[in-house]
């Protein structure tokens, strides 16, 4: 694999805690609203520019994105972003309830990521490129990073660990209990050896970051297009990304939530649901939180029910996502017995990640919804999917911690 140290804006020491956010997709609008109110100075205003203007307006208009252009640039100006002009590479640990993953922050190449070398799990919805292509056009930066897993390596593994041994340049755990600690990597020697040992890598995985991957690519596009040199090496020819050993990856689950109970009451859901080859328990005492494969929690008439899928399976070696829990609750409850067909553009079904825990899921169903807890998809659920080339459901896995926006701003 291709894997280029980066130049790049950062924020200064001081600035860093406040200005670092979680990314724009993890926050609906009212959320984003709230945020920045709270946290003016955050990176949030910049990544969901919209909330600098009233609400009800348009999120996608032309003004949305040279407001996001201006924040950017203003932030250069009064000092809060400062220049690395060395190209290094960075490493990124984050540690939280006694998890800890470390990874190199870096550019990866758009032709890899077309030819299946960065391989994709997901679909990708026009409007939502659409949207990060105008980000990074307004703003001239790629300013979100992409979360890739790479196949666990001994090399690279020892040449990061004896990297981090130096001061970090950020050091501190933000509001969400995240320790984060950034360092610096800019040593002739080790820069060489790391971009040596990651070119033995044979492929990484999208873990999240879809959008603005595809974003990514479709602007090397454009900029290659109206490049006057088309043998010259450009900035866009590469995305802004975060790698981590697979192993490392902590996946919750991705609960779904439906707004209604297509007009069954709950004894009629749950005898459906047990004639979809499905054992039903209950209602139970308590919450139910799946801790294996194939079972599931049910919440409907605020009462919760435990489900365990016996049925008909396919076969994993043909389609290795038509066995995981999400798709096996999306093609024999979700879609025959909810009627939520096409769950990337049925506006009746929310997904929550499961950091939310059950409680919730209890809170978004109320008295008329219906809500499903689900166990995790696994990250090496995760490559096999993309190593068939098949894709999973939609919000199909959580990773957490969530990487932070706003460290790392690489100008293209």
């Amino acid at each position: 694999m291709r894997v280029s140290p980066i130049t790049c804006y950062r924020p200064n020491f001081s600035a860093a805690s406040d200005f670092a956010s979680l990314p724009y997709d993890v926050f609906d609008e009212d959320e984003a609203r709230a945020y920045v109110e709270s946290h003016p100075n955050s990176f949030l205003a910049i990544d969901r520019a919209e909330t600098a203007f009233e609400p009800g307006h348009d999120p996608y208009a032309d003004d949305v994105y040279e407001k996001a252009g201006q924040l950017i640039r203003s932030k250069g100006y009064d000092g809060t972003l400062l220049k690395d002009q060395t190209p290094c590479y960075y490493l990124y640990r984050l540690e939280k309830d006694g998890h800890a993953q470390l990874g190199v922050v870096a550019a990866c190449s758009v032709a890899e990521y077309e030819d299946g070398t960065i391989r994709r799990h997901e679909n990708t919805h026009p409007e939502k490129t659409a949207d990060r292509v105008k980000h990074i056009l307004a703003t001239g930066a790629q300013t979100g990073p992409v979360l890739l897993a790479y196949p666990d390596d001994m090399v690279v593994d020892v040449i990061v660990g004896a990297a981090r041994t130096a001061d970090p340049l950020y050091d501190f755990v933000d509001e969400n209990g995240v320790r984060q600690t950034i360092w610096r990597v800019a040593r002739d020697v080790t820069v060489e050896a790391i971009e040596f040992a990651f070119s033995k890598v044979p492929c990484a995985y999208i873990a999240d970051g879809h959008h603005r991957a595809s974003a990514a690519a479709e602007v090397c596009h454009l900029q290659r297009e109206q490049a006057a040199d088309d043998t010259k090496e450009l900035a866009s020819d590469s995305f802004l990304a975060v790698l981590f050993p697979a192993s490392s990856l902590k996946l919750l689950p991705y609960n779904r939530v439906v707004a209604d109970t297509y007009g069954l009451a709950p004894e009629q859901l749950t005898s459906a649901i047990a004639s979809a080859g499905f054992e039903v328990e209950g209602p139970v005492n308590s919450a139910v939180w799946p801790e294996e494969p194939r079972s599931f929690g049910l919440y409907v008439g605020e009462e919760w029910y435990s489900l365990r899928y016996t049925g008909p399976v396919a076969d994993a070696s043909v389609d290795p996502a038509a066995v995981l829990d999400v798709s096996i609750l999306q093609e024999r409850v979700l879609a025959p017995i909810l009627g939520i067909a096409d769950p990337r553009t049925d506006q009746r079904i929310s997904f929550v990640g499961g950091s939310e825990g059950t409680s919730g899921l209890e809170r978004r169903a109320g008295e008329s919804g219906v809500a499903f807890s689900l166990y995790p998809t696994s990250v090496d659920d995760l490559m096999r999917v993309s190593d068939a080339g098949r894709l999973m459901p939609p919000k199909s896995t959580w990773f957490e911690p969530k990487l932070l926006s706003g460290f790392f701003i690489r100008r293209v």
